[in-house]
């Protein structure tokens, strides 16, 4: 890691022996009917209340602009450099602040930053390969614009992880953290994810 840089009813029933009559003479019985095959159990009321559980992969990504709290998952559309696309699940888990202190490797550049470590978990949701891609997070505040701060880099209490080899099928996940920053004074209002086309202009946010 680098320290330094900043910019988802049966029925049956019982056969009927019929009789018929021919005029005065002898009685004779019909053949009984073929008994039916027992119909299938009705499925209970619980059974027939509960969802159906949906393929890996199926899950609808949200629509563009959706706002989320933190703690809730969003199935979004996934774009990583040229060649990487597929659908990912992300869950910001917690948006923290930490220090100024924090920022001591960055030198003078931090001066007046505080630190906001954006701490998510991220889902391969489609089963393509998406090994060693990475998802990006964006610190916002409270009015849903950025931060005016460019921070890139990790520090100790914050250190951002790529997609392991074997993220590369439906259910593969991992966790990592993302640094960005505010000036001193400043609030954090939330972070964004904008990493796809259609979220360019208008991203998914999740509310501090």
């Amino acid at each position: 890691m680098k320290y330094d840089r900043i910019a988802v009813l049966a029925t049956s029933f019982a056969a009927l022996t019929l009789f018929a009559a021919c005029g005065g003479g002898d009685e004779k019985a019909a053949a009984p009917p073929a008994a039916s095959a027992p119909a299938a159990p009705a499925p209970s009321a619980a059974e027939a209340s509960a969802p159906a559980e949906a393929p890996a992969g199926s899950a609808e990504v949200v629509a563009p602009g959706t706002e989320l709290k933190v703690g809730e998952r969003a199935v979004v559309a996934f774009k990583y450099g040229t060649d990487k696309t597929g659908t990912v699940a992300v869950t910001v888990n917690a948006i923290e602040l930490g220090s100024n202190a924090d920022l001591a490797s960055f030198g003078d550049k931090a001066k007046g930053m505080i630190p906001v470590y954006i701490r998510s978990t991220v889902e391969n949701v489609g089963g393509t390969d998406l090994a060693n891609s990475s998802v990006r997070l964006r610190a916002v505040g409270p009015d849903g614009r950025g931060t005016g701060v460019i921070i890139t880099g990790d520090t100790p209490q914050c250190e951002s992880e790529s997609a392991p080899k074997d993220f590369t099928a439906a259910g593969a996940k991992y966790e990592t953290c993302e640094l960005q920053a505010i000036r001193e004074g400043g609030e954090v209002g939330g972070a964004t994810y904008s990493d796809s086309d259609e979220y360019k202009d208008k991203p998914v946010t999740w509310k501090k």
